[in-house]
């Protein structure tokens, strides 16, 4: 096991260049994902997962291109936020917070469900709830498990 670990850290040594990028793209990722968690938990409606249906995004009735743009680009954001997220669970940071906020932005079946099972974790909704009530909007309204 040791040896492995000498492995790595010597290819860290021979490739400083390679290591510093990583490190500054991970840090710029984390700095643009933590402003996109910041403006989509400050911009959800606080009854968003109580509502019977999910609200019509206002980019839905646009033209049919720029709407399969934007939807790519929401995608894109989604995933980068569901990625970034799955990385801060193991490094300093709202992993939990970010990958819920990275799935809301994605589309695929089963998903109002999760987003209800990670927006129900106390320190999930405790932290939704803080960055809410800086922006000074209301707190998010979660039904308990029936």
């Amino acid at each position: 096991m040791a040896e492995s670990y000498r492995v790595v850290l010597d290819w860290f040594a021979a490739h400083p260049h390679i290591v510093t990028k990583v490190a500054l793209g991970s840090l710029a990722l984390a700095v643009v994902s933590l402003g996109l968690l910041v403006v989509a938990v400050s911009r959800m409606p606080a009854d968003y997962f109580v509502a019977g249906t999910v609200p019509r995004a206002s980019w839905r009735d646009r033209h049919p291109l720029l709407r399969l743009v934007l939807r790519v680009l929401k995608s894109l954001a989604g995933l980068v936020l569901l990625l970034t997220g799955v990385v801060l669970l193991f490094v300093p940071g709202q992993g939990l917070l970010t990958i819920l906020i990275g799935v809301s932005l994605l589309e695929f079946p089963g998903k109002r469900r999760l987003e209800l099972a990670m927006a129900r974790e106390r320190h999930v909704l405790k932290t939704i709830n803080w960055i809410r009530a800086r922006a000074k909007q209301p707190p998010l309204i979660v039904e308990p498990l029936p």
